[in-house]
């Protein structure tokens, strides 16, 4: 199979479950068509190519920033953050917003509740985040307790940590301001989409919070309207100015859809205009040499990267000795299956360089050698064959029994279960050895020619933005 066919093959399955996920709307929404996927591809590259030199393209190529990014950003992509989304409640109704934000709920991170903001300040110290956020949606419908946990935080993590918060700003006052500033807060982010586009509520926090961004999708309609507030933030002294892209969800599909938006498919499905939108923003950005730093936070960057950060954490965890941690944050094993004598030959090898075997192990029937691999140069591969399994790691509150598992005991006496879930085992042939040495053992990224074998799906995450199909 060559590396069209596992493409088709690849698109094939994400489109069926795209299909699958909006089976009663399908018909409803506007698609992306071939010819409009090469139309679509066609002014993204040439808008990327008015560039220039002018735009830094960060994090495997998938975010393009004109200007340096956010401390909180620069965490982010490093995969040092912490998201805890504080309620569940929103006084506004965006018609973007991919959930209902209907319910105070739980303060809650990865599906791990934290009732108390002792527990999370433990959770944070305990895992090293380098950044916390707190989001919503609203945070300030629960300004104390918002405040309490930013300072609880603080106060157990010490100034090296850096503490954001989004908000749509319209409850923001004075008081908060300084009881936040005081908490410790060192990032803002206004929705300022949510109202109108209204800067007022920025002016609080200039001068006041550290660091002041606005975050905000980018709205095919309101692309006209954004252009001409970007020297009115630079004015305001607004230090960062984000875009994100839209996404379809099963919530906010009814009021998408309403918009004549041209739909991609993918992981999840994104709205093609508003990735043209931000990448033109840029673009007139470059062209007037405006001084406000722009960034794109594509669903490419926010997929792969965030959820990479996330199991490489908690892989740390769960993981053995002898197995390794993928780019893509999956934990990894090499397991070289052959003849008994082939294989034992070889564990003596790994005796010279292991003798504590806690890079290496041997199966009972003495067939199959399992290795880290730092060791893959010392072994005889000749009349074997490879197989990868690949593993995520995953933080739960509960046990489900059903994976290995490990506890975690924070120093409050809350409970967190490490668990590894099976998701990949291949067999590789005798081609794909070689390539994966070329590939993963010695990190050559280069492309090879022929098919693109299925482990490097597991392996890397995908350089640049999206495919559009």
């Amino acid at each position: 199979m060559n590396k069209q066919q596992i493409l088709a093959q690849q698109r094939k399955k994400l489109i069926a479950a795209n299909l699958s996920e909006y089976a009663d709307t399908v018909g409803e929404l506007n698609w992306v068509t071939g010819a409009g996927a090469r139309d679509a591809e066609g002014v993204r590259g040439s808008l990327i190519a008015g560039y220039g030199d002018m735009v830094t393209w960060l994090f495997s190529q998938t975010k393009p920033s004109l200007g340096p990014i956010s401390p909180g950003c620069r965490i982010c992509g490093n995969g040092g953050w912490s998201c805890l989304f504080i309620n569940g409640k929103c006084n506004c109704r965006c018609f973007y917003c991919p959930t209902a934000q209907d319910e105070i709920s739980v303060p809650t991170t990865n599906h791990l509740p934290f009732s108390r903001a002792q527990d999370y300040s433990e959770y944070v110290n305990h895992f090293g985040f380098e950044g916390v956020s707190m989001s919503g949606g609203e945070p300030l419908l629960t300004a104390d307790k918002t405040i309490e946990y930013i300072q609880t935080v603080r106060q157990k993590c010490g100034e090296s940590i850096h503490i954001w918060m989004y908000t749509n700003g319209t409850l923001l006052t004075e008081e908060h301001v300084r009881k936040l500033k005081d908490a410790g807060l060192n990032e803002i982010r206004f929705d300022i989409s949510a109202k109108d586009y209204d800067v007022e509520k920025l002016r609080l926090a200039v001068g006041r919070i550290p660091t002041v961004t606005v975050e905000i999708p980018a709205i095919p309609e309101d692309k006209e309207t954004l252009l001409r507030m970007i020297p009115i933030l630079q004015d305001v002294g607004v230090n960062h100015l984000n875009l994100h892209q839209l996404r379809l969800t099963p919530h906010n599909s009814r009021f998408l859809k309403s918009r004549g938006y041209t739909f991609l498919h993918g992981e999840k499905v994104t709205v093609l205009e508003s990735e043209l939108t931000a990448l033109s923003i840029l673009k007139e950005a470059c062209d007037n040499r405006w001084a406000l730093p722009i960034n794109y936070c594509a669903f490419a960057y926010k997929n792969q990267f965030q959820r990479a950060a996330s199991r490489k954490r908690n892989a740390a965890f769960i993981m053995k000795s002898h197995e390794s941690v993928t780019e893509s944050g999956l934990i990894r094993s090499i397991t070289l299956t052959g003849p008994s004598q082939r294989i034992m030959a070889n564990a003596e090898t790994l005796a010279a360089q292991n003798p504590e075997k806690t890079l290496w192990q041997i199966s009972g029937n003495k067939e199959q050698i399992t290795i880290h691999p730092s060791l893959w140069s010392f072994l005889d591969k000749t009349d074997t064959c490879l197989s990868l399994t690949y593993s995520e790691a995953v933080l739960s509150p509960v046990l489900s029994y059903q994976n290995p598992f490990k506890e975690i005991r924070l120093d409050s006496g809350m409970k967190i279960y490490a668990e590894k879930r099976g998701r990949k085992h291949l067999n590789l042939d005798s081609d794909q050895m070689p390539l994966f040495e070329q590939r993963v053992i010695v990190t050559s990224h280069e492309p090879t020619p022929g098919a693109d074998p299925e482990f490097l799906n597991e392996e890397f995450i995908t350089p640049g933005l999206q495919d559009y199909f």
